[in-house]
């Protein structure tokens, strides 16, 4: 039976990504002390990797296919394919950012002024690139973490370090001066892997049903039922990727209205259709939309 090699991300995208997985259709089972998750598909074998070390095994082979950042691929110049987006944060469904951090009292404004100074970070490679493109020489120090300390307490001038919404880094009283890099999770190939064409059509089935959790996530199902007098008022209310889908009931007057809609719009929409004459008012969940 041909098996298709998947890297899972190890760390903090690691909970995120199984259940992501779970919603698409795929349990994954993490072991303690086990760097090879089991999964409920025989054609499938898992894999615990960092995220910093996935396009490697991806790019040379060890692995078909993975799941990491598209910084982590930027940075190490992985030879892969980026076969879709998978924008599933912590915080919300946006791009998270590596930015320029420093400490305001140091009077270091722009990327310039960091002439002659030093920077930590994770993100070496692509921060040389960076200041280079700038124009500027600097000491690029690798830091296994703890980043932003190092600007604290003065063994760093400055420091690229990776934020969703810059809370933790306005909390430390330290300032952003630059963006640098927007990122989010993507599912590689192995460029090989995807001249297989039992392979591509493997990983195309894991993209679409990923991408198809990720976009219900933000979505739910409204069901109502209208009288025949309110009907165009209720549908102009209603958005929908066509129309909304209308059925006559059993009551000819009265008319079955279904559509999908942003979870943000619910809580002013229906009282919205109630007030138009809309009853028995239903939302659901949705575990995919293609």
């Amino acid at each position: 039976m041909s098996e298709l090699k998947l890297g899972v991300p190890k760390g903090s995208l690691e909970k995120a990504t199984n259940d992501l997985f779970a919603q698409a259709g795929w349990t994954i089972t993490s072991r303690s002390r086990n760097y090879f998750p089991t999964i409920d598909d025989d054609e499938i074998s898992c894999a615990l990797v960092r995220s910093q070390e996935m396009g490697t095994y991806v790019a040379e082979g060890t692995l078909d296919a993975g799941l990491t950042g598209i910084d982590w691929v930027q940075e190490t110049g992985a030879d892969v394919e980026v076969v879709c987006d998978l924008i599933y944060s912590k915080a919300s469904n946006q791009k998270a950012r590596w930015v320029l951090v420093v400490d305001p009292k140091a009077g270091i404004k722009t990327v310039q002024d960091l002439e002659g100074k030093t920077i930590a970070t994770e993100l070496v490679g692509f921060t040389k690139r960076y200041l280079e493109e700038n124009g500027v020489k600097a000491k690029v120090e690798f830091s296994w973490g703890a980043t932003e300390a190092k600007v604290i307490d003065g063994m760093a001038d400055a420091a690229v370090e990776i934020t969703e919404t810059g809370s933790t880094i306005k909390a430390h009283g330290l300032e952003i001066i630059a963006d640098l890099l927007y990122t989010n999770t993507v599912l590689i190939a192995n460029k090989e892997a995807l001249k297989d064409p039992w392979k591509k059509q493997k990983i195309d089935q894991i993209a679409l049903m990923l991408t198809s959790a990720l976009a219900a996530r933000n979505k739910v199902l409204l069901k109502m039922n209208v009288p025949g007098k309110s009907l165009e008022e209720v549908t102009g209310l209603l958005p929908s990727l066509h129309a909304p889908t209308v059925s006559p009931l059993h009551d000819g007057d009265w008319q079955a209205v279904e559509t999908v809609v942003d979870r943000t719009e619910v809580r002013t929409l229906i009282p919205k259709l109630k007030a138009a004459g809309a009853e028995g008012i239903l939302e659901f969940e949705l575990k995919k939309m293609c």
